[in-house]
């Protein structure tokens, strides 16, 4: 693989397609909505690709409940925070949720629930990055990429497989 390459391919997810991208073996998005083929981005599975579809297939159909998959979030624009905030969504258990406010306790600083809401929102990774599984201190769900009836979608199907 070139260094500068970029292949994504489309996964019709059961609520719609979503592209998946990958650059030098990690996963650097999965957006709900199609990235544009250019000079450095190929459609093309490769064979991370094909590993993160059949996650995906698993992960829908309530079989799996972890992603086994390397990410690159430095593929996309970023900050320290973002990174640390992405990387502590990863924590969260299939099934759980927890609050913004929760997050930013974890990453250090507990006054950042609003910051934490616009790094969920800038996540280039979402689902595998779970995201969704945030929800504001009310417990009502709150923003979401890929709209709020996706995020209801995914928190139901991890709600009705969790065992």
């Amino acid at each position: 693989m070139m260094e500068n390459i970029k292949y994504i391919c489309n996964y019709e997810a059961p609520f719609g397609r979503i592209t998946i991208g990958e650059k030098n073996g990690k996963i650097t998005d999965l957006c709900f909505n199609e990235i544009k083929v250019s000079e450095n981005v190929i459609l093309k599975k490769t064979d991370i690709l094909n590993k993160a579809v059949r996650q995906l297939d698993e992960y829908f159909l309530g079989k799996r409940k972890e992603f086994d998959l390397e990410y690159d979030f430095l593929d996309s624009i970023r900050s320290e925070f973002m990174i640390k905030v992405w990387n502590e969504l990863l924590n969260i258990s299939y099934g759980k949720t927890v609050t913004y406010s929760y997050i930013a306790k974890k990453i250090g600083n507990k006054n950042a629930s609003r910051a934490v809401g616009m790094a969920n929102n800038k996540n280039p990774i979402a689902i595998f990055v779970p995201c969704h599984r945030v929800i504001g201190k009310n417990g009502n769900l709150t923003g979401y990429y890929g709209g709020l009836d996706i995020k209801e979608y995914l928190l139901n199907l991890e709600k009705k497989n969790i065992n």
